[in-house]
């Protein structure tokens, strides 16, 4: 068995070339593959990695596309379907710090702790998350990068004053699209990005705006996860959202991770509300500003090794508890609770 090779974490916040540098490397090696926590942004980069090797080379798995080549040499991935059963020279992970969420968070987790690649091992993601990576896995060496531009706070605007190659954020369809027929009609076009959109409208409204076609983008928190977009300014139409439990106001990360899109490479960006959200909080200003957070204390599992044998013992392998105190079991997994009422049931059991 081959002992997998150097194993890295690049740290930064955004806008310091993680993700290229990641992309450049698995370009470097004869076979690769990259998990993204965005299916947009593994669209942009299979796109890339296309035209770099072919197409007859490149395979992109998400939740909603398969393209899928006889004996592609790079997989392109969102990080839930990298493939397990795939060894390559080359293996990253972007976003890693979203190992923290309660939802997604133990998929990330799984390839911190056990996805690696024969030659190199390539792990992306936010300052926060370093000290977890030092106790968990103490080989890796930790780069820290600094961003490219700088990013400033410019307060409250009303939309009509917002500048060309600005993205407004909202956090829920209905929203998106009465922000993008008011942009209609006070400022013209707009290109819209949000995940309830099919891969080709939603890639089509990307390019809309990249192209020049349309002066603003409407999106959901989606455009937050590394996409590489020219937006000059991020305006936050809500400061809050709901997760899936409540609706609670952005955290700290959250704000910075996505008003972050503004400002690529070496031209400064800037953020802040639209008129009737209300300002940014002083304190969650400065944190983005100066990319001071505090480091995460913990991450979600789950165990990946089950037992099939009955569903007692399917359960019991489900709901086994991490060996360390860094690993935190999600609560109330929705198959985990489906199951067990399922199991209950005497009709279905039998």
């Amino acid at each position: 068995m081959q002992i997998p090779g150097k194993i890295t974490a690049v740290l930064g916040p955004t806008n310091t070339g993680k993700t290229h540098l990641a992309i450049e490397r698995m370009l470097g090696h004869r076979t690769g593959i990259i998990g993204c926590p965005l299916r947009l942004l593994a669209r942009e980069i299979y796109d890339k990695v296309v035209l770099a090797k072919g197409s007859s080379e490149v395979a992109l798995i998400t939740g909603e596309e398969k393209i899928i080549p006889h004996h592609p040499k790079f997989y392109v991935c969102t990080t839930e379907s990298m493939p397990t059963d795939q060894s390559a020279e080359f293996l990253a992970v972007d976003e890693i710090q979203l190992a923290a969420d309660p939802q997604r968070g133990h998929v990330f987790t799984d390839r911190l702790l056990y996805a690696r690649g024969l030659a190199e091992t390539m792990f992306l993601g936010s300052l926060t998350v370093r000290p977890l990576i030092k106790e968990l896995i103490p080989e890796a060496e930790i780069i820290s990068r600094p961003r490219f531009s700088k990013l400033s706070y410019s307060g409250e605007k009303k939309i009509t004053r917002l500048l060309p190659r600005s993205a407004i954020v909202t956090f829920s369809a209905s929203e998106v699209y009465l922000m993008a027929e008011t942009i209609r009609r006070l400022r013209g076009g707009s290109a819209v990005v949000l995940g309830a959109l099919s891969p080709r409208t939603r890639n089509a409204q990307v390019a809309m705006f990249e192209e020049g076609e349309v002066d603003y983008l409407i999106a959901t928190d989606a455009i937050g996860m590394g996409l590489n977009l020219d937006v000059h300014h991020v305006a936050f139409a809500q400061l809050k959202k709901f997760d899936g439990q409540r609706r609670r106001s952005l955290t700290t990360p959250e704000v910075a991770q996505i008003a972050g899109r503004a400002g690529r490479y070496m031209r400064d960006g800037s953020f802040g509300s639209t008129a009737g959200a209300g300002p940014i909080a002083g304190e969650i200003v400065s944190a983005v500003e100066e990319h001071v957070f505090p480091a995460l204390t913990s991450i979600y599992w789950r165990n990946t090794e089950l037992s099939f044998a009955s569903v007692e013992q399917l359960l019991a392998s489900l709901e086994q508890n991490p060996v360390s105190p860094r690993l935190l079991k999600p609560r109330n997994a929705e198959d985990i609770r489906a199951l067990r009422a399922l199991a209950s049931d005497p009709t279905i059991k039998t």
